[in-house]
């Protein structure tokens, strides 16, 4: 890898999409070893510049420069089609050169084995050390171990790494996408949105390798913790400009906050200043003896450039009401057990003996890898599936919403948004539906949008608005952080936190779990752990018992 190669301009970059401005004279270099977060809301163009920098997308103007053979790795949400290849195979196909060499130097082993004349077997015989120098040079017989070391800190054990890459779902081939990536070890990593699809085990490991990846590196995420970690300045993408912060997310949310507040600052005198000058030319416009004075200053203020003040950012503003009080005993777990028929008609059993009791207040964080069961006991507790021994008791005045990824495929495509939530609560006056919608980001013409070409974010927020058209006192949420900018995510994180019923929740991002919850069930190889106490806790007695091992 040649880290001096790794520097990035991008200088002056103008860009329009869709009918608006995306950037308008946007500027910001990163150098080697850099790892700098993108962030801003939802729609800023944070994508768009990572489509820029692999030339996907062209700008209007500007340029984008970087030194000559910089090998750029570039991780999207996009995953191309898979098919034919091993996972092993597929991930090792993406390590650029070595991979092409690799390939070589197999056709060529496939040629020495046959019939040659000397002079010919001499020639490939000289062409064949020489590949297998490079080879050797670029780190080429490390790379099957660097891939089926990647490839199982993403979660993908060694006996699956001979499996064909077509018989996985799109969340690991997302994983295997994401190794190729890594293998490559490029001069210049790009990923957007990486944690997406990943458990906390695969994230914490992610963490630790990018910690270690001595390139220059640019990454999206909706994981606060995970930017926290890892990068060491912030470009805020929002209203057509590009804002560079130093420090990781925690740092820049300060300094943002602070630089807000001296531009309003700066906006109040910028105001009284121009209203004096204001005032006094139109006291003495009509005044031949103040002429002078007036024209002086009408020039002095168009030469002033006006201090903005943007619109706040809009947020989603998760307003949950006071809940009926249920009784103290929420939901009874008697030695629950589950079992699934997978399609090859085995039996594939995720949880046993699982007993215990939610109470009223609790809220409850589910963790344990994908796979382990946390979205078969929330199903189980909202009645999705029943056990197949045990029983799950709902108690006495009980009101639950439940919300999954799954939530959204019931949503009809040919309603709008509006017909959608009022659908759920036909009660209510057409004002306060709209006043529900208003506080989930859907007001004026956003409430009259189809379903069918909603985002992801956006259904997920359809659905938990119409979660909260009725009174609720039992939330069972798995993954409700998924495809929610980190400042909507903030906003539910507190209104969950301020929520006066019981929670059951499952989510990958740790400083929402910390903040929300204060009681852990940790599930592994089918049966439940109940910790008393809060997911910091829990992380930290975890730690003091691996110390002890």
């Amino acid at each position: 890898m040649q880290i001096a190669s790794a520097m990035l301009h991008f200088s002056n970059i103008t860009k329009h999409l869709g009918g608006r401005t995306l950037y308008k004279n946007a500027s910001f270099q990163a150098n080697p070893g850099d790892k700098v977060g993108l962030v801003g809301p939802n729609g800023a163009g944070k994508s768009t510049i990572f489509r820029i920098l692999v030339g996907l997308d062209g700008v209007d103007e500007g340029q984008v420069s970087m030194p000559a053979k910089t090998v750029v790795g570039y991780f999207s949400q996009d995953v191309a089609e898979m098919s034919g290849r091993t996972v092993l195979q597929e991930v090792l196909d993406g390590a650029g050169k070595v991979a092409q060499l690799a390939q070589t130097i197999a056709d060529m082993e496939d040629r020495l084995s046959q019939d040659l004349d000397e002079d010919e077997m001499t020639r490939l015989l000289e062409r064949y050390g020489d590949v297998r120098d490079e080879f050797e040079a670029l780190g080429g017989y490390e790379v099957e171990v660097r891939a089926q070391t990647v490839l199982t800190g993403l979660g993908i054990p060694v006996e699956d790494h001979q499996r064909a890459v077509e018989t996985f779902s799109g969340g690991w081939k997302m994983r295997i996408a994401l190794a190729r990536i890594l293998t490559l070890q490029p001069d210049l990593l790009l990923m957007d949105e990486p944690t997406n699809h990943l458990d906390l085990e695969s994230i914490i490991w992610l963490e630790e390798w990018l910690k270690t990846y001595p390139g220059t590196m640019i990454l999206t995420s909706h994981d606060r913790e995970f930017m926290n970690r890892i990068v060491t300045r912030i470009i805020e993408v929002n209203l057509g400009q590009l804002t560079v912060y130093g420090g990781n997310y925690d740092y820049y949310e300060k300094e943002r906050d602070l630089r807000a507040e001296q531009t309003l600052a700066s906006h109040k005198r910028q105001q009284d200043m121009l209203a004096k000058e204001e005032e006094f030319i139109a006291r003495f416009k009509a005044r031949a003896s103040h002429a002078a004075q007036v024209q002086s200053r009408v020039k002095k203020l168009d030469k002033i450039e006006r201090i903005e003040i943007p619109d706040e950012q809009r947020a989603v503003k998760f307003e949950f009401p006071a809940p009926p009080r249920s009784g103290e005993e929420v939901v009874q777990i008697k030695q629950v057990g589950k079992v699934w028929n997978q399609a090859d008609g085995r039996e594939k059993r995720v949880l046993q003996g699982v007993d215990t009791v939610v109470r009223r207040l609790n809220k409850v964080a589910v963790v344990g890898v994908n796979g382990a069961g946390k979205s078969t006991l929330l199903k189980m507790l909202s009645r999705q599936t029943e056990p197949s021994e045990g029983q799950a008791v709902i108690g006495a005045s009980v009101e639950m919403g439940y919300f999954s990824q799954n939530s959204l495929d019931l949503l009809d495509p040919n309603l709008t948004v509006f017909e959608q939530v009022y659908a759920s609560m036909p009660t209510a006056t057409i004002g306060q539906v709209r006043t529900l919608l208003g506080s989930f980001l859907f007001s004026g013409d956003d409430a009259d949008k189809k379903i069918s070409i909603l985002s992801g974010g956006e259904k997920s927020r359809v659905v938990l608005a119409m979660i909260l058209a009725r009174p609720v006192n039992f939330l069972v949420l798995d993954e409700p952080t998924n495809h929610l900018d980190l400042r909507s995510r903030e906003i539910l994180m507190d209104s969950l936190a301020a929520f006066e019923g019981t929670i059951v929740l499952v989510s990958h991002d740790r400083h929402f779990l910390k903040t929300v919850s204060n009681r852990v069930f940790h599930i592994e190889n089918g049966h439940m752990r109940v910790f008393e106490g809060g997911y910091q806790e829990f992380l930290e007695s975890a730690q003091g018992d691996a110390r002890a091992r």
